[in-house]
């Protein structure tokens, strides 16, 4: 038998390659896209600058010998993984296939996948992970559970040292849902994403309540009720490009900072309609998200968990081409209080943008805690402290505007000058105080209320008589625990002079492990 000739060899190569790219099979492949989703490589095709990724370890097969496992080709062992450029920056990622055993995780399908994660963590760049899975291979019953124990670990490892963007584009249950809760941020397809621990079959048996699929982990559920994913697209093309945008506010890895898009100038520009935005009363509601509108350079802000704890908004955006991450409280959903969800939805923006050397600019209109048996019973104490650590913990420049209310502890979690904000602004708008006057003259005035010959007049002209002496922000302005008092129409420009004078910020803090946040 002769030797084969150098052309065999590499018409081998192109055989075997073409195998490997029809994955499971053409009716497989139909299969998924009538299913309204993309094949594993063209999702990537997708993510990368023109089309273009180098694939890594596409050799790779099963090690399975159970269970008629024997002798079975799996492409790729089910995933994709890959290296490229995202807006002319190096990335790595893994795509799961659908098309080849359900893209069920065995072995040698983790071990790919933990192979790209180490190669981003070496060169400190991003790893995007495409979740489209039946789950753990209940052929590879012992590598499947260490594989997935392995991804979480690297996971781990990853976490705050380089970006971590899971996108939820088919089934992702059990065990398999923790990676992605593992990661900085989660995007899902509504409609065909599906994510959840246990399945309504499940769910059913043990509890006896029925519900959907979609109900239950699609991906509207997931985005509002219990706030796991943060960004929902209509399809796979949308949720890529949710992900392009999301990683152009974030640097590379942690001793990087953000990518700027200016040229070192401050626009200076003063909006007239951000005198009128506050009403007159108090008690009166508006949007907060139209003053951050005004403020930050135009279609800059990419608001995160939009669906879930609405009366707290997180966000990135830019000023002047610099990217900033914007925590404030939204007056028109249950008047700006924070509550558990919003606690957490907060913390964890707040330890991200820490994490990747993002500044922070708070706006606060809040009139405290939410009150209420159920939030005492859920833990608003633990999850309030997790901001009051957060803010005190983060490192990058922290510059507050007190729009309007700023009572209590509350405001104290909205990053006060005692939490060390480097820089404070009050509205005139503004109103610092323990508590609210009409709180603060029940407690004070009890009796000189009850003896009055008009009681409900007297208690009025006492909340207006506290009103003005404390509840306003010349006090705190006197006392330093606000900088500056602007007016609303200069926002802009007194931010845009406090980052560029905290660009150099150094904040040495005590050696330790790690702080121990109020889980």
């Amino acid at each position: 038998m002769s030797m084969a000739t150098v052309k065999e060899k590499i018409e081998e190569l192109k055989k075997k390659e073409a195998e490997i790219l029809l994955g499971g099979g053409l009716d497989k492949i139909e299969a998924q896209h009538n299913a309204g989703k993309l094949l594993a490589r063209e999702r990537l095709h997708l993510l990368f600058d023109n089309g273009f990724y180098d694939e890594i370890n596409k050799f790779v097969e099963h090690s399975g010998d159970s269970f008629g496992m024997e002798g079975k080709k799996l492409p790729g062992d089910g995933v994709v993984t890959a290296m490229g450029a995202i807006n002319g920056r190096l990335a790595y990622a893994s795509s799961q296939d659908f098309t080849v055993m359900g893209g069920s995780v065995g072995g040698r399908h983790a071990w790919k996948i933990c192979e790209v994660m180490l190669k981003a963590l070496k060169n400190g760049v991003p790893y995007i992970a495409f979740n489209d899975s039946g789950g753990a291979r209940i052929q590879e019953p012992i590598n499947s559970l260490r594989g997935y124990g392995e991804i979480f670990y690297h996971n781990v490892l990853l976490s705050g040292v380089v970006p971590q963007i899971a996108i939820i584009a088919g089934p992702c249950a059990g065990g398999a849902a923790y990676s992605p809760a593992l990661m900085d941020f989660i995007i899902m397809v509504q409609g065909i994403g599906k994510l959840f621990i246990a399945g309504p079959n499940v769910v059913k048996e043990a509890t006896g309540v029925a519900i959907t699929a979609e109900e239950l982990g699609g991906a509207m559920a997931q985005a509002s009720h219990s706030g796991n994913v943060h960004f929902v697209a209509q399809n796979d093309a949308e949720a890529i490009e949710i992900c392009k945008r999301l990683l152009s506010y974030m640097p590379q890895n942690n001793t990087e900072n953000p990518p700027s898009y200016g040229d070192g100038t401050i626009q200076i520009i003063e909006d007239p309609y951000l005198n009128e935005i506050v009403p007159d009363d108090h008690r009166e509601a508006y949007d907060m998200m139209e003053i951050l509108l005004r403020v930050f350079d135009p279609g800059s802000i990419m608001e995160v968990q939009e669906h879930f704890a609405k009366n707290m908004i997180v966000a990135f955006a830019r000023l002047n081409g610099n990217v900033v991450g914007i925590v404030a409280n939204q007056p028109k959903e249950k008047f700006g209080c924070i509550d558990i969800d919003a606690s957490d939805k907060a913390s964890r923006f707040i330890r991200f943008c820490n994490a990747f050397n993002i500044p922070l600019i708070s706006f606060v209109d809040v009139p405290g805690f939410l009150p209420g048996v159920e939030q005492e019973f859920g833990g608003i104490i633990r999850h309030g402290a997790k901001m009051l650590f957060s803010f005190s913990a983060a490192t990058v420049p922290k510059v507050t505007v007190i729009v309007r209310k700023a009572y209590g502890g509350a405001y104290l979690a909205m990053s006060a000058k005692s939490l060390g904000a480097d820089r404070v602004a009050a509205w005139p708008t503004a109103e610092i105080a323990v508590m609210g006057a009409e709180g603060a003259v029940s407690v004070l005035f009890k009796d000189e209320i009850k003896n009055a010959p008009d009681p409900k007049a007297k208690r009025r002209e006492l909340i207006e008589e506290y009103r003005i002496q404390f509840a306003s922000p010349y006090p705190a302005a006197e006392s330093g625990l606000v900088d500056a008092i602007i007016e609303p129409m200069k926002t802009r420009q007194y931010l845009s002079i406090a980052l560029e004078s905290l660009k150099n910020k150094r904040d040495l803090r005590p050696q330790k492990k790690h702080g121990l946040i109020p889980l």
